[in-house]
């Protein structure tokens, strides 16, 4: 009998920490080295952004969307609605080998040049001053949004082509900036959106950086791009009105010209405090704050969920920053290098506008946060993004033999049913036998 309870008896831990299992520092550190690291991190970082988003959409949203639809849930909706589409995208666009997405790049850059010339037809239409959008069976669709990602894709294949020879400026311009960059770019300004062309410049500068564009002709780039952006932003009336509330320091009170939005959000900021108001509770959403779903959505973030919310929200863009990064270390190839680093640029330049908009360290610029402001094209313009993400990430050296030897959840679950082969068993199915005539061990009959 001791021998028998002996040898079915389990292996105790020594209680040494080295035997314990669960979380270290040294296993997380060893974690994070991991092929696989980067495509957890980007994919838990987008969904939990995303998450979020939709609920705060919601909240955001329920007083004005009451006020003019009489549903409290038609912007939400909407959203959602765009969620799942973008979504749907996103899982398709993460398993596409990145080959596709290679070939994917010319036809990309002239449907969104065609696109974005549509916006000047009768399709076109104008909103708050800008005209940006088509309008598509009852939908409107902003073209620049899909832009961002065919431009990050069409510059990563020419540049990654161009490696040996990208010290030349004409090698280096050509065709990522002339033509087709400066086209994109021209539409877009055109309608008036200069928030969306400070974005497709970002994109431009960051895909040649990472290029290994020489330094020193950034100096010249810079100089021309920040002439051009004080030019367009002096030929409007009211990009100068919020230019000059934002240096003048004059924005004390709402009634001040230009003060409005930006007081607002500040109020919102402040109401919130250290806890925030809790979810649902806040009160500039009333009519006060004007978009506090779209652009200044973090101003609601903060008044309701209080600073931990804020930092929350600023810890996953720094988690989504940190796997793009990982990406573009690990890459062994020039495309999967040069996109993460687009996409790198590009989302975290758009979160830098638009929380240096709310904070009023920037001023009001006009763009929205990504993955969590509401805007049918933008947030399906971003999982797209985040979809190309996953597909790069899945590319690097080890990263999808790791991911397809990962035993899943439901095979891990399935394994625990009785009669149930156990993952690894090569597929057969376990059975008890009857005991007959056998006297179990240690027990009777």
């Amino acid at each position: 009998m001791t021998t028998i309870l002996d040898r079915r008896a389990p292996a105790r831990s020594t209680g040494t920490a080295g035997s314990r299992a669960g979380w270290s520092v040294q296993s997380v550190g060893e974690w994070l080295r991991s092929p696989v690291a980067p495509y957890y991190l980007a994919l838990v970082s987008a969904s939990v952004l995303t998450g979020l988003g939709l609920v705060m959409v919601l909240s955001a949203s329920s007083v004005g969307s009451y006020r003019d639809n009489g549903s409290s849930y038609t912007v939400f909706l909407d959203q959602l609605l765009f969620g799942a589409v973008g979504i749907a995208l996103a899982v398709v666009g993460s398993r596409l080998p990145v080959s596709l997405w290679k070939r994917l790049a010319w036809p990309g850059i002239f449907l969104a040049l065609a696109l974005q010339v549509a916006v000047f037809t009768p399709l076109g239409i104008e909103f708050q001053g800008n005209r940006n959008s088509l309008s598509v069976a009852g939908f409107s669709l902003q073209p620049a949004e899909f832009g961002k990602v065919a431009l990050i894709v069409f510059g990563a294949v020419v540049l990654a082509a161009k490696r040996r020879v990208i010290h030349k400026p004409v090698h280096a311009a050509v065709p990522l900036i002339f033509p087709f960059g400066l086209l994109l770019l021209g539409l877009v300004l055109q309608g008036r959106d200069l928030g969306t062309g400070l974005i497709l410049l970002a994109v431009m500068a960051g895909l040649l950086w990472a290029a290994g564009l020489p330094a020193r002709w950034f100096v010249g780039l810079g100089t021309v791009g920040g002439i051009g952006v004080a030019i367009l932003a002096a030929g409007s009336a009211n990009r100068m009105q919020r230019i000059e509330a934002w240096i003048g320091g004059i924005c004390d009170n709402p009634q001040v010209e230009g003060c409005f939005q930006k007081v607002h959000a500040e109020y919102a900021l402040a109401d919130g405090g250290w806890w925030g108001l809790g979810l649902g509770e806040s009160r500039e959403k009333w009519g006060l704050l004007p978009e506090p779903h779209n652009d200044f959505i973090l101003a609601i973030i903060g008044e309701e969920l209080g600073l931990p919310g804020s930092l929350a929200v600023l810890g996953l863009f720094a988690v989504l920053a940190y796997s793009c990064f990982r990406v573009v270390t690990q890459a062994e190839d020039g495309f999967t290098r040069l996109a993460a680093g687009g996409l790198l640029v590009w989302f975290m330049g758009q979160a830098v506008l638009n929380i240096g908009s709310v904070i009023g360290m920037l001023p009001i610029i006009g763009v929205p946060l990504p993955l969590v402001s509401s805007g049918g094209s933008a947030l399906i313009a971003a999982l797209i993004g985040v979809g190309l993400l996953l597909a790069l990430a899945r590319s690097l050296p080890g990263a999808d033999a790791a991911l397809r030897g990962r035993t899943g959840t439901l095979r891990r679950t399935l394994a625990a049913v009785p009669g149930r082969a156990a993952p690894g068993a090569g597929g057969r199915r376990r059975t008890s036998r009857p005991t007959r005539g056998r006297r179990p061990p240690g027990g009777r009959r």
